[in-house]
């Protein structure tokens, strides 16, 4: 019969923590999709300064609960050269201050409407067809299971109180409050949620089964662990982006230090907390959290200089950065002197095309040799290239608000139509990334005669895209006429190793498989000479 009791309460311990962590999940998704790209536009706006970032990182926090959403998406944006290493640290210090706002949300009792909860959700999930209510429904529908996984796991956990070993370790815990430190931290790492591991917390504690002595150490060790999903995003990312990472572990583990020597004044602060404001179990431990947090953060501001310098020592070198953010496009030119920021536009068409020629050179190197930092760096390549379509774009919509004179058009006309091929050319290179990608993680090989085909194939595109940046920067119109025989040059390649191709498959020497990606990378291949061709022939027609 005991054999029995134990297999539930594990049962609904475990299945309770399945339904918490996809209740958060479920319900961050559903915020991420009402706020949309805003989420990175706030990001990359409003951290200016240390202050800034740190209330900018609260607020994305809050909306999309995960304080390690927040911080991956930080690292995304240094990694992308959208942020600097002090902007994202102010966004980590904010991320942990928003982050406890899930314990609050516990600390409230809605556990018994957690059902009615999940219908409503599920009804505006079913029975809406409009995007905004569907979201909406998501939302509502993860606060439910948030609530029910915690019940289950409330419910589980109560018959805990009758087993001897668990609460000579509770003991344990209160007594020594490392071991509380490392209970939490490896749980954290292990669910890799820290609302999660808080969640517990507040139902140990709500359950009588812990005390505060043992309780508080246990939330210190869930701050710390909460860092792996940081250091896991910046695995292959850059420079910047693993010091950001090593930030977030540096200023969790000094926080949790301070607190740690600290302990006994902090433990009487919360008493009182509870004790003065009439505070249930669940509601003191979120207290806890938020105190931890907001006073880490305020003692840690001045020091985000320093933690720059250390994490920067820690780990050294020059970063190679993509920046996304366009360096000539000045606003004041648009009315003051269009012709002037057309000018700019063109510099920075240039620098984008610069881009386009880098991200197939990574493809390329990715594509031979399988080295994971150029899949990693054509990928950001390409969310720049994107970046920067939209942005020029814009710009050259407002230059032609301005009355502009006919060369003037005939340019504006010109960097309109190059942009949109250099971003295809981004999209072709990116489709051959993921097929080569596809190819390493199923382990599909290609020929040596087919790989050999296909660098002499992208070496001909690579120089057709160089030429037509050259041709473009230079209005070299003999260049530009060597990008079109470039061009017909892949049309040439790619009929003949097409060709090639079905003699081996008639011969079994390549899988199926193989035959389709190698198709594929030809087919995108030649896409890019048309689009080089497209800015050459552009720039032909505008000098005849």
């Amino acid at each position: 019969m005991v054999d029995i009791n134990i297999q539930e309460m594990i049962f609904q311990f475990l299945g309770g923590l399945g339904i918490f962590l996809f209740g958060i999940k479920f319900m961050g998704d559903g915020l991420q999709k009402s706020a949309g790209d805003r989420l990175r536009d706030l990001l990359d706006k409003y951290t200016t300064n240390p202050i800034m970032g740190i209330l900018t990182g609260i607020l994305v926090t809050v909306l999309i609960q995960s304080s390690s959403g927040t911080t991956v998406i930080t690292v995304g944006l240094v990694s992308a050269g959208f942020m600097t290493l002090r902007q994202a640290i102010g966004v980590i210090m904010g991320a942990n201050i928003g982050t406890t706002i899930t314990a609050f949300i516990i600390g409230i009792d809605v556990g018994e409407y957690a059902l009615p909860i999940i219908f409503v959700g599920a009804v505006m999930l079913f029975f809406f067809k409009n995007e905004r209510i569907h979201n909406i429904g998501q939302v509502i529908f993860g606060f439910g299971f948030l609530f029910f996984g915690l019940e289950l796991m409330s419910t589980g956990m109560k018959p805990l109180r009758s087993f001897e070993w668990f609460l000579d370790l509770t003991v344990s815990l209160s007594e020594h409050s490392l071991l509380g430190v490392l209970v939490g931290t490896v749980f954290t790492l292990i669910v890799q949620s820290s609302s999660a591991t808080i969640g517990i917390l507040q139902g140990l504690f709500g359950e009588g089964l812990i005390d505060l002595n043992g309780a508080l150490p246990v939330l210190f060790g869930d701050n710390i662990g909460t860092t792996i999903t940081a250091i896991l995003a910046s695995i292959g990312a850059s420079i910047t982006a693993r010091r950001a990472a090593a930030v977030h572990v540096l200023f969790n583990v000094i926080g949790a230090t301070v607190f740690l020597i600290l302990l006994v004044p902090f433990t009487a602060v919360i008493s009182w907390f509870q004790s003065t404001l009439g505070l249930n179990p669940e509601m003191t431990i979120a207290f806890a959290h938020g105190t931890f947090n907001v006073t880490n953060t305020l003692i840690m501001i001045p020091f985000i200089g320093l933690y720059a310098w250390i994490v920067t020592k820690i780990i050294p070198g020059e970063d190679k950065v993509i920046e996304f953010k366009p360096k000539y496009l000045d606003p004041i030119l648009l009315d003051q002197a269009p012709a002037f920021a057309l000018g700019h536009a063109k510099k920075e068409t240039l620098r984008m095309g610069g881009f386009a020629v880098q991200g197939l050179k990574e493809t390329k190197n990715y594509l031979l040799n399988h080295d994971a930092s150029s899949l990693a760096t054509g990928k950001q390549i390409e969310e720049a290239l994107n970046n920067l379509d939209h942005k020029i774009t814009d710009y050259l919509v407002k230059v032609s608000s301005n009355s502009l004179s006919q060369h003037e058009s005939d340019e504006h006309s010109i960097l309109m139509h190059m942009i949109n091929d250099i971003e295809r050319i981004g999209d072709h290179f990116e489709n051959i990334l993921e097929l080569t990608e596809h190819q390493v993680n199923h382990k599909i090989t290609i020929t040596d005669e087919a790989t050999k085909h296909l660098d002499e194939m992208f070496s001909v595109a690579i120089q057709a895209a160089t030429s037509a940046m050259e041709a473009f920067e230079n209005m070299d119109k003999e260049l530009a006429h060597k990008v079109v025989e470039h061009e017909r040059t892949l049309d040439k390649m790619e009929r003949q190793l097409r060709k090639q191709h079905i003699l081996r498959l008639n011969k079994s020497v390549c899988t199926p498989q193989a035959g389709l990606l190698f198709v594929d990378i030809l087919s995108n291949l030649e896409r890019i000479g048309d689009h080089a061709k497209n800015i050459a022939e552009t720039l032909i027609g505008e000098q005849n």
